[in-house]
């Protein structure tokens, strides 16, 4: 698989001659809905996309403290009434209003936007649902969603693997895909009966929602972004003023967060590419004044539309990547301890998480448009379906009672793993951060094995 680059077509060039003025944030845009007669003035709409982040957050925050799997389904399945945020909520010097999930919007749920096809990565031959319910049941007979024998996080798949399988699936497979086709959404009709935007500009919308960036995140440095996350930096995520953290528009989610933390590094600006093509694509959109969309048009929103999954893919692939050196560094501390008969413990829980997000986003990598084809095939040979243990095992399948079968494999080798990995991302992605690059190491350790092949599952 080649490295895929995307160019603005030349209709797009004709469109937009010239630099493209962008709003300072993502809206407000204009009502351009001419039917509607309320008394709106912004027509951006994207809150059932915040609410599925903040059930995210909380199902992960709910598997991390050892709830039971009723707590777990509330924010899996969504639940009516009132279903407080576990994840973001205030914090000293933070706070964060609208905590109520149902008062974001309500009915919301993750399932029914999980990816439905079958998930090679993992045994079972689950669909992305049934995937996450079995992680879900195995969570909540695990401590605190750690399990030590097998070496699977749940915590770390749920939720990496759901960021890919809903957020990023539903965005690059769905919204800024067939739904950016003409006979889909149109722009000259509402997109519901009495809705004050346009077919296309809540299509748009939706999948902005989806990569979970601040509306105000051109304005902001990664760090800033990143910071978000975490709870900090009130006076500059607090774009509206009103002393709060405003969910549905003043908060870093999901992949926005990671593309920020890639950025950090000074190699790459995926936070602020993306938001761009998605402020450009909307106004674009908002320009067109409630009238269909002109071919140019079209042309030009799928334009941006490519600019925004190439790079969000390439989000997912630096995770991958970052996780990948960090599973091999683990390994090697891992090793270090055993040699000298320590405590490994810790060590261990370190190495299991970080396995767990490596499994997870490289799963998520495989969930959105494009095909990857053999080099799935790929990653899934080296990532396995679970960590190498430290009494030499590994995950090799699943019984019809839902246990794990195991085989015996060697630390040492699953080390050589992540650094064909390594290799394997560089050479059919496009990465520009590449945190935790262990590339260097990859030439030696080929040599001296004698082996320079990258989906050897051995």
């Amino acid at each position: 698989m080649k490295k895929l680059t995307f160019a603005i077509s030349t209709g797009v060039l004709a469109l937009v001659a010239g630099p493209v003025l962008a709003a300072d944030g993502y809206g407000p845009f204009p009502i351009t809905e001419k039917s509607y007669q309320g008394d709106k003035t912004n027509s951006v709409s994207y809150s059932g996309q915040v609410a599925r982040h903040v059930l995210h957050n909380s199902l992960k925050k709910a598997i991390s403290s050892g709830a039971s799997i009723d707590v777990m389904n509330q924010y899996w399945k969504g639940a009516e009434g009132e279903l407080l945020a576990l994840d973001p909520k205030s914090k000293e010097g933070f706070p964060v209003a609208d905590r109520d999930i149902n008062k974001i919007s309500s009915g919301k749920n993750l399932n029914e936007k999980t990816y439905k096809a079958r998930v090679a990565g993992f045994p079972g031959d689950f669909t992305g649902p049934e995937l996450v319910e079995f992680w879900l049941q195995k969570a909540s007979e695990s401590d605190k969603g750690y399990d030590a024998k097998s070496g699977l996080d749940y915590t770390q798949l749920v939720s990496k693997y759901l960021m890919g399988a809903v957020f990023y699936n539903q965005a690059c497979d769905n919204y800024l895909d067939e739904k950016l086709n003409a006979n889909k959404n149109p722009n000259d009709k509402p997109y519901k009966e009495g809705a004050y935007y346009t077919g296309k500009e809540h299509v748009w919308d939706e999948a902005f929602g989806y990569f979970g960036a601040p509306a105000h995140a051109l304005s902001l440095s990664a760090e800033q972004a990143y910071n978000i996350a975490k709870g900090k930096g009130l006076d500059v995520a607090d774009a509206n003023g009103s002393g709060a953290i405003d969910l549905k528009t003043e908060m870093t989610f999901a992949h926005a967060y990671y593309a920020a933390d890639s950025d950090k590094s000074g190699q790459s600006d995926y936070l602020h590419t993306i938001t761009q093509a998605f402020i450009d694509g909307r106004k674009v959109i908002s320009d067109a004044d409630g009238k269909a969309l002109s071919d140019a048009e079209r042309s030009a929103i799928k334009g941006y539309a490519e600019t925004i999954c190439s790079n969000w893919e390439s989000v997912i692939a630096e995770a991958t990547f970052k996780y990948a050196g960090s599973v091999y560094k683990d390994i090697e501390k891992l090793n270090i301890i055993l040699e000298s008969k320590g405590d490994a413990a810790d060590a261990y829980r370190t190495y299991v998480k970080h396995y767990g997000e490596l499994k997870g986003f490289a799963l998520a990598l495989q969930s959105g448009a494009n095909n990857l084809g053999p080099v799935a095939d790929d990653i899934n040979n080296l990532t396995g379906f679970g960590p190498v243990t430290l009494d030499g095992q590994q995950i090799s399948g699943l019984s019809s009672n839902g246990n794990y079968s195991f085989t015996i494999k060697e630390l040492d080798a699953f080390a050589v793993h992540m650094l064909k990995l390594q290799k394997l991302l560089d050479s059919n992605f496009v990465l520009k951060a590449k945190k935790n690059n262990m590339l260097a190491e990859f030439d030696k350790v080929a040599a001296a094995l004698g082996d320079s092949g990258y989906a050897e599952n051995d």
